[in-house]
């Protein structure tokens, strides 16, 4: 076992599938010679050079299209965002391109492209800077979503999505880089398609994903010396939903809190509670409560920035009050 940065542990799973694979290539602003804006990429282009670590024009819709297009040719491109919120420039691209060809080519083409990137709100980074793309992308079919929150499975899941045939959204919060953790020195994949139970439980279910999930963890200590019992789940696929595991919790908790980071209106919670109803309604004792983020651009303003989001003492009130 080792300890590293998340940052870090991402580049490891490029490095070791670049190394693994030569049609494996990674493009985007600053990925090369800057080593990436969260240096995710530092070194990497020594190692493989201008045709593997590719710089970007900023032109998000072209190089979007020049990795998709790559990818039906055989390749295996990984798309780094500067931010997430610039892929919304590329958005035709992701949805009717990267989504659809594999379908409307009638399986002829394989679309095996990872686009990743930093996103969420962070500290003081202003609106275009603090978006929250879950729910954008997760409306589009032929895609996979995840949401990585620690340094294991950062590196676990970004190794899977290189090897999918399938395109997928990677989300990597910008809060969250500099976490630290101790990763086995072997190599090791983890799923695309499943929630992880963080902690068992008997009195609620609380359901979450991304940074959110150490508010959570922060909420949980707290309940726990005053008696309660939750149960936590990190859902990290967004898409597809690990429902089964969430159906599981719930007919045991029969109650559900989500805490999410993504705006209340049409956000990912908003699909979690269909779900939920559709499946397993009857478990219910209560309502499903949902934490959710003003529906209001982030504000540049430090404290009207913290006031849009879910604090622990939030997730406290919301299970003393549901339970």
């Amino acid at each position: 076992m080792t300890k590293t940065f998340m940052f870090n542990a991402l580049k490891e799973a490029i490095d070791e599938e670049m190394s693994r694979d030569n049609t494996v290539f990674i493009l985007g602003e600053d990925v090369g010679h800057y080593g990436g804006s969260y240096k995710v990429t530092k070194d990497l282009h020594s190692k493989y050079g201008d045709l593997r670590v590719l710089d970007t024009p900023i032109a998000e819709n072209s190089f979007t299209g020049l990795a998709i297009g790559s990818a039906i040719t055989g390749l295996r491109p990984i798309i780094e965002g500067m931010n997430m919120s610039f892929l919304l420039l590329a958005f035709n691209q992701i949805s009717n391109n990267a989504g659809m060809l594999r379908y409307t080519s009638g399986g002829n083409f394989s679309i095996p492209i990872v686009i990743r990137g930093p996103g969420g709100i962070g500290r003081q980074l202003g609106a275009e800077h603090s978006q929250r793309l879950e729910s954008y992308f997760q409306a589009i079919p032929g895609l996979k979503i995840v949401a990585c929150s620690t340094p294991y499975n950062a590196k676990g899941l970004l190794k899977s999505a290189i090897r999918e045939d399938n395109p997928v959204i990677f989300f990597e919060h910008v809060l969250l880089y500099n976490l630290e953790q101790k990763l086995p020195n072997k190599e090791y994949f983890l799923p695309l398609d499943k929630a992880e139970i963080i902690r068992l439980g008997t009195d609620v279910t609380i359901l979450t994903y991304s940074r959110m999930r150490y508010h959570v963890l922060q909420a949980v200590n707290i309940l726990t010396k005053e008696g309660y019992d939750p149960e936590v789940v990190d859902l990290i696929s967004l898409k597809p939903i690990d429902i089964k595991a969430i159906v599981k919790s719930v007919s045991k908790t029969h109650k559900v809190i989500i805490v999410e980071e993504c705006v209340k209106t049409g956000g990912i919670g908003a699909e979690i509670i269909a779900q939920i109803n559709e499946l397993c309604f009857e478990e219910l004792d209560s309502p499903v409560v949902r934490l959710s983020s003003e529906d209001i651009p982030t504000p540049y303003n430090g404290r009207l920035e913290q006031a849009t989001i879910i604090h622990p003492h939030h997730i406290v009130q919301s299970v003393k009050m549901l339970v």
